[in-house]
């Protein structure tokens, strides 16, 4: 149940994907207007793309031009920061980045850390990495190795009052954290990576855990799907809204 004091951004993981002609975009819309599709049917999307490659501040311009003010972008960080150099060192590309995502504005939700397996258990040069952004409160991570997840990592990150991103995958079950006012979930396939399309049961899941997560005190709630095969992500995340909603 939608509270008014609560707050629910629900999209996919990017828009711009070929195969979800005919599936979730109309058979004669052409591809420069899928956005705007998009647009009217999600409130939120991730962006993977600034993961790969760094953008002019024209892009960013654009991107907020397009969509409206209650919009909200998630923005992947850049895998110099975490996949290169794993956190060490890296004031001078988070501050780069950050400085390209502010042109956002309003617009800009979060900013996406994720954390590869083999990023060494360092609490500290986690916390250096967080403090080094303008806002941490707009920083949610993603750990890729059960190593974090534990109690320090926890209290760390509510320390700085970063957001805990929670992934359901083949290898990861969904947690309940709560380590600031935003939660985050991430859905990559339950059964099989991005090609898992979500019984209503298991969206079901996800609603109880949004229910639990507002009663330990979460109030805006992001959530992607990830599962791009046959279009699945926005077949999945309309059926979501609609659950929430009732």
């Amino acid at each position: 149940m939608v509270s008014k004091n609560l707050q629910y951004f629900v999209g996919t993981s990017g828009w711009s994907y070929p195969h979800w002609k005919g599936l979730f975009y109309p058979e004669a819309l052409p591809q420069s207007k899928w956005f705007g599709y998009y647009l009217k049917k999600f409130s939120t999307v991730e962006v993977n793309a600034t993961f790969y490659r760094t953008f002019k501040d024209t892009t960013y311009h654009n991107w907020r031009e397009r969509a409206g003010p209650d919009f909200k972008y998630v923005l992947k960080a850049p895998k110099l920061i975490t996949h290169r150099k794993h956190l060490k060192d890296v004031e001078e590309p988070i501050k780069q980045f950050w400085n390209s995502a502010a042109l956002l504005k309003e617009q800009l939700g979060l900013i996406l850390l994720q954390l590869p397996p083999n990023t060494p258990f360092e609490p500290d040069r986690l916390k250096k990495a967080l403090l080094a952004f303008p806002e941490p409160k707009k920083v949610a991570v993603e750990f890729r190795h059960n190593r974090w997840l534990n109690d320090k990592t926890q209290g760390l990150l509510q320390e700085v009052g970063a957001v805990f991103c929670t992934a359901d995958s083949p290898k990861t079950d969904l947690m309940d954290w709560v380590t600031s006012d935003s939660a985050y979930i991430r859905l990559h396939g339950r059964s099989r990576w991005y090609s898992h399309d979500y019984s209503a049961h298991e969206l079901r899941e996800v609603v109880e855990l949004t229910d639990k997560m507002a009663r330990l005190g979460a109030r805006n709630f992001y959530i992607f799907f990830n599962n791009d095969f046959d279009g699945y992500a926005p077949k999945n995340a309309l059926t979501l809204l609609d659950m929430l909603k009732s």
